[in-house]
């Protein structure tokens, strides 16, 4: 059986245990002030980034993309401007066929919201395309009503883009009538395939990417609180 000197084992006493708590202290606390001064430095940039933003202005948002969310998204800034007391205007175009969930919601604050769905739902349902022409025209000119009245902060024009790509309406009216918005209202204007002059027109545009759906990979079926 092999031995090893003791002064190869080299067991620690309680000095050297106080000096690697002590050193590893220090290291700590080294670490501490870094991070602070690296937050405090990020902070001042920060500060002078929003003092030189100064300018508030209404938008025009549009969301679009394969991905699922769109609405979502916008029904989050509808809910942001409820909370601020602001009057809001949702106008859905192509759906209307059922009672979405969210509708039952925004029903809780009559006095500050109207919510039209005014499709009749996809184009493979109403296989009537002069029918979903006149419907989107209707829904269009309810729209323009909204965003021309100063009292609406917000009006979501949702599935306008899938409307534009039906060639249902034209991308050259929606513009001109984004022309009489209020300088101090938002129009958010959802749906897959938003046309290019309506996303150079836009303020803020966000594109939903797909990664997995599991309807597709799944096969699972549209569910409550998750499609409508």
């Amino acid at each position: 059986m092999n031995e090893y000197p003791k002064s190869a084992m080299s067991t620690p006493t309680s000095d050297t245990l106080e000096s690697q708590v002590e050193d590893l202290s220090g290291a700590a606390a080294l670490d501490a002030d870094r991070y602070q001064k690296k937050m405090q430095r990020r902070k001042e940039v920060q500060d002078q980034r929003l003092a030189q933003r100064d300018v508030e202005k209404g938008l025009i948002i549009v969301n679009t993309g394969n991905g699922k969310g769109k609405t979502t998204a916008a029904l989050g800034m509808v809910l942001r401007s409820l909370g601020h007391g602001y009057r809001v205007a949702i106008v859905q175009f192509i759906k209307g066929a059922w009672e979405p969930a969210e509708k039952a919601v925004f029903d809780r604050w009559p006095e500050q919201i109207e919510f039209l769905a005014m499709g009749e739902g996809f184009t493979w349902e109403t296989q009537d395309r002069d029918r979903d022409i006149a419907k989107a025209r209707e829904a269009w000119e309810k729209g323009l009503e909204f965003i021309r009245n100063p009292e609406f902060k917000l009006v979501l024009l949702d599935e306008v883009n899938v409307a534009l790509k039906l060639g249902y309406l034209q991308a050259d009216e929606i513009l001109a009538g984004l022309d009489d918005k209020p300088a101090d209202s938002h129009v958010i204007l959802t749906g897959r395939g938003a046309p290019a002059e309506l996303i150079e027109r836009a303020d803020l545009v966000t594109e939903m990417t797909l990664v997995k759906h599991p309807f597709r990979e799944q096969g699972v079926k549209a569910q409550p609180g998750i499609e409508f």
